[in-house]
């Protein structure tokens, strides 16, 4: 794992956003179309705006969330509503957004055709990951129904209910995100910074996040 510490949370967004470019423009040198996970809440938010503006080939950019709570587009809880807000605006709508949610009730009747979908976009060229303080990242949560499957199975989408989260979600496997050819999770604060050197010494099933740290780089700013 490789820590980078920013002198303040402004910085850390602006920079990070050139990082990802960077990243995605390399991809595009030696492949045909590449792959974009990133993540949904309120942190990367000023990553996208800055991203959404940079000049490079969006047009051959699959843009998929790691993870989505499963609700309709339409609900202020759904990740999608922020990446079309937020990313795929500017210069960046000519990308394809491949979508975690479908019409259904539940996951589970969508999840085969889902994942189907998704398998010959792997392995994902460019990855950003967030983390909870809880230390849970995409939608792996600590004591969530299906952690055991998320975190050991090959799966590449999994299912996931915990007591933390209001709705069910659905979730790239710990096994397609530690695929990421390049891989960044990116926190904010000290209780984030805490909770990460905890699960530093932790199993993936106390620490989901302890899952996808070997070989990623960690951006973190205190505010």
């Amino acid at each position: 794992m490789k820590f980078i510490e920013y002198a303040d949370c402004e910085m850390m967004m602006i920079d990070l956003a050139n990082i990802l470019a960077s990243a995605l423009e390399n991809a595009l040198l030696s492949h045909d179309r590449v792959t974009f996970a990133v993540p949904g809440g309120t942190t990367p938010g000023p990553i996208f705006d800055t991203l959404s503006g940079v000049d490079l080939g969006w047009g051959r950019v699959n843009v998929m969330l790691t993870d989505e709570r499963w609700v309709p587009e339409t609900s202020a809880r759904s990740n999608t509503k922020l990446i079309r807000e937020r990313l795929l605006v500017g210069k960046a709508a000519l990308a394809t957004y491949v979508p975690l949610y479908a019409n259904a009730p539940t996951p589970e009747e969508k999840l085969p055709e889902m994942a189907a979908h998704i398998a010959p976009m792997l392995p994902i060229n460019v990855m950003l990951l967030g983390m909870g303080a809880d230390m849970h990242t995409a939608s792996i949560f600590p004591e969530a129904d299906q952690l055991d499957l998320a975190l050991n199975g090959t799966d590449v989408l999994v299912a996931m209910r915990a007591p933390s989260a209001p709705e069910p979600r659905i979730t790239l496997s710990a096994d397609v995100l530690r695929g990421a050819m390049s891989r960044h999770i990116v926190i904010i604060g000290d209780e984030k910074r805490a909770a990460l050197e905890k699960a530093r010494t932790l199993t993936p099933i106390e620490a989901p996040i302890a899952a996808v740290l070997n070989g990623a780089t960690v951006h973190w700013a205190r505010s």
